[in-house]
């Protein structure tokens, strides 16, 4: 649930998304769609609830998110232009974005009880929730509501974006969700953020000892960890060449989720993650280089 996108590249560094420059695109992206895409080709069923513009914009991620499983009950197309991401890399790895989300179809959720109605007929057990969705006050209290209203499951990515804040109440929502999640999936940025100072080893039991099933620290080309409480299982980055890590948190969010909740040993789930995410990196577009649990293991 969240936010639906398309999103254009900056083929050159250090714009800024400021000065002219050759932008690839439209891709489709927003990180919940990511997250959704590559969702459905690992769990096989999925539903996401969100909005596109009428228009080619809001054409071109339904028609992805169709041809790869998505569930299309509750994507609404609205009398509005799609939302957008523009991302401008840097050469010290770092991304400058512009979005624009809340003056777009994207922060047109359908309906709190037509959505919850829904994800119950339609037997959801895993709701997913990024930290990219919570910036708009109505969007955050919809979402909030259904992840209230479950027999589902929570799980979320903080997914912090400086340029998505804009209340003092974000980061509570935030802190709130994460205390209720059954899976808590944070970045090496985000957890900086949310603990600052604090190693793996010492925030990720204290979530689970209230409650949460699994924490998986992202770590880029670092790899990443992950712990049940029982097993803790960690991962170096695999070595190949990047073109574009944007979504390639989303990717290794959806696999680890979609794995572990069906029943996946964690090191596994973890392992599968960890490769989801080094294919994600290799293609230009958030959303290219999601994969198949067939291509994961034979990168494995």
């Amino acid at each position: 649930m969240g936010e639906l996108l398309v999103e254009f590249v900056c083929t050159d560094k250090d714009t800024g998304n400021g000065r002219p420059a050759t932008y690839a695109g439209p891709f489709p992206s927003g990180a919940p769609g990511i997250f959704i895409d590559q969702a459905a080709r690992i769990a096989g069923q999925a539903i996401f609830a969100g909005a596109v513009g009428d228009d080619a914009f809001g054409r071109v991620v339904t028609d992805r998110l169709a041809a790869d499983g998505v569930l299309p009950d509750l994507i609404s197309v609205e009398p509005l232009p799609t939302g957008t991401a523009h991302v401008a890399y840097n050469s010290d790895g770092s991304r400058d974005f512009v979005f624009n989300i809340a003056h777009s179809a994207a922060a047109r959720l359908p309906p709190v009880d037509r959505i919850i109605a829904t994800f119950r007929a339609r037997g959801v057990t895993l709701m997913h929730i990024s930290g990219s969705a919570l910036g708009d006050p109505a969007m955050r209290a919809a979402i909030v509501a259904v992840a209230g209203a479950g027999p589902w499951a929570i799980s979320i990515d903080p997914n912090i974006r400086a340029e998505l804040i804009h209340d003092d109440d974000y980061l509570p929502v935030v802190r709130s969700l994460i205390d209720a999640a059954a899976y808590v999936l944070p970045s090496d940025a985000d957890a900086e953020i949310l603990w600052p100072g604090e190693p793996f080893a010492n925030f990720a039991p204290r979530l689970i000892a209230q409650g949460a099933r699994a924490v998986a620290l992202k770590r880029g080309a670092g790899g990443a960890i992950a712990t049940d409480g029982t097993t803790t299982a960690g991962l170096p980055g695999h070595n190949v060449p990047v073109t574009d890590p944007t979504g390639a948190g989303d990717c290794f969010c959806a696999t680890f989720t979609a794995l572990h909740h069906a029943g996946t040993p964690l090191a596994d789930a973890l392992a599968q993650a960890n490769a989801a995410g080094a294919l994600a990196v290799q293609s230009l577009g958030p959303m290219e280089g999601n994969s198949s649990l067939a291509r994961i293991r034979a990168l494995l």
